[in-house]
């Protein structure tokens, strides 16, 4: 069994992105698990904080679900043209040595998805998170791409997926990130 997490990076309630991510959950195969995690909580990278008072809670469990898993889905959204500063907060704070707790990015598997209101999907937000996952030496899955464009045709009001050809390459994408990850998945320190 190959156990993922998918982390929505956007906040807002009627996130397409966090969308995208539940219908992921509902299309990956059989022997894959995916789990959805969120990034509320988690406070503005602050080093002074961080140094009075170590890592916050949020973070402290957001690093548990990842080490956890074997995989790391990044649903990213995109704005202006890059990456969003909320899921880069938080990639931030993730990245930070925390006591007791192994880095979350070393030769861990990673893909990005993205969906995006406008008619270019998230293709600039996913170029953004390559230079970021290169420094954090991840193991980041590249054998597929799954932009979502024009996002609001593609879900329903209430955030469920109603393209079918969307759905079967969601599909496709998710099977192939696991089978890359069920051969990179190492055992972690």
């Amino acid at each position: 069994m190959i156990k993922l997490l998918g982390i929505s990076g956007s906040l807002r309630a009627a996130s397409f992105n966090t969308a995208l991510l539940r219908a992921a959950q509902g299309a990956v195969p059989g022997e894959v698990v995916l789990e959805a995690a969120t990034l509320h909580g988690i406070p503005l990278y602050d080093g002074d904080d961080e140094q009075r008072n170590g890592t916050p809670p949020a973070v402290r469990e957001l690093k548990t679900r990842i080490l956890a898993a074997d995989g790391l889905l990044l649903v990213t959204p995109e704005y202006n043209n890059g990456v969003p500063g909320v899921f880069k907060n938080a990639v931030d704070w993730l990245s930070r040595p925390t006591s007791g707790l192994h880095d979350v990015f070393r030769d861990r598997p990673v893909a990005v998805i993205g969906a995006s209101p406008g008619g270019f999907g998230t293709i600039l937000a996913q170029g953004h998170w390559l230079p970021v996952l290169r420094t954090l030496g991840a193991r980041h899955w590249n054998g597929g791409r799954l932009m979502v464009s024009r996002a609001a045709a593609v879900f329903a009001a209430d955030g469920t997926l109603q393209d079918e050809g969307l759905r079967k390459q969601l599909g496709e994408f998710l099977q192939g990130f696991a089978a890359f990850t069920a051969t990179n998945t190492q055992e972690q320190p």
